[in-house]
């Protein structure tokens, strides 16, 4: 089984070395990194050139966003098995691939934890995901994107991002894919990804109002929700309960 990651990236010259570094020290043999470059006008493509591994494709060229990226990405990539890895993110340890395809053998999709770390490198939000309710999206559950591995039959079934969503095209895409199309997916109980703070839902308040409003227009194209919903205060709130054991477990 060959599992693809897709990086997307424009001027991220201080970060990319790492993540390609972390996909590379992966203890999986099966897989390659396809890096969608935005045109940087920085070192971020020779520094990706100078890692000179044949597991790592780059693909440099303007693009109208990060899910238009995406897409690329989704259009060329050779895997039985797709997921993303952000250009500032890292794997939490060297098993994470291995993990993913042990549970990919008998399931479609797969999502995990992740914890989220500040500039310093400290963790100030963990996410700990748990199996869909019966009632999936719609009671305001969903997986931590950055951990979602997608076998090729999904994909093909779900087709590209929705550029229209420009802050919620890949809660969109999972939403298909699990309560539309059916993907099988197993929660797997391990940290895998080391999340940077500030992605384009949780950079600002308006940012985060901008995602769960677009989350909603697409529940409401998908499942038929009304005007409001019970997942646009549940899916929120699933979030500030992330802090609160942290806290706790910090203590």
């Amino acid at each position: 089984m060959k599992i693809s990651v897709l990086t997307v990236c424009r001027n991220a010259e201080g970060t990319i070395e790492r993540t390609i570094a972390s996909f590379l020290s992966q203890d999986y043999a099966q897989k390659e990194m396809i890096v969608i470059d935005g045109a940087s006008n920085d070192r971020t493509v020779a520094i990706a050139e100078g890692l000179q591994s044949p597991h790592v494709r780059i693909l440099s060229e303007p693009d109208r966003g990060m899910y238009d990226a995406l897409n690329k990405g989704l259009a060329i990539y050779a895997g039985d098995v797709v997921g993303v890895l952000n250009a500032d993110d890292r794997y939490h340890d060297d098993h994470v691939l291995s993990r993913a395809a042990e549970a990919l053998e008998d399931h479609d999709a797969i999502h995990g934890d992740l914890d989220f770390h500040d500039h310093q490198g400290r963790v100030v939000r963990r996410w700990r995901g748990t199996p869909p309710p019966p009632s999936g999206f719609a009671s305001g559950w969903m997986p931590a994107h950055p951990t979602f591995y997608v076998r090729r039959h999904v994909v093909d079934a779900v087709g590209s991002f929705d550029l229209a969503l420009p802050t919620a095209a890949d809660y969109d895409w999972m939403l298909r894919a699990i309560d539309i199309h059916g993907a099988r997916i197993r929660h797997v109980p391990h940290v895998m990804i080391d999340m940077a703070l500030g992605g384009r839902s949780t950079s600002s308040l308006s940012a985060h109002l901008r995602h769960n409003l677009e989350a909603l227009a697409a529940r409401r194209r998908w499942l038929n929700s009304g005007l409001v919903d019970w997942a646009l205060f549940a899916k929120p709130a699933s979030k500030l309960t992330q802090f609160a054991r942290f806290s706790r477990g910090a203590r």
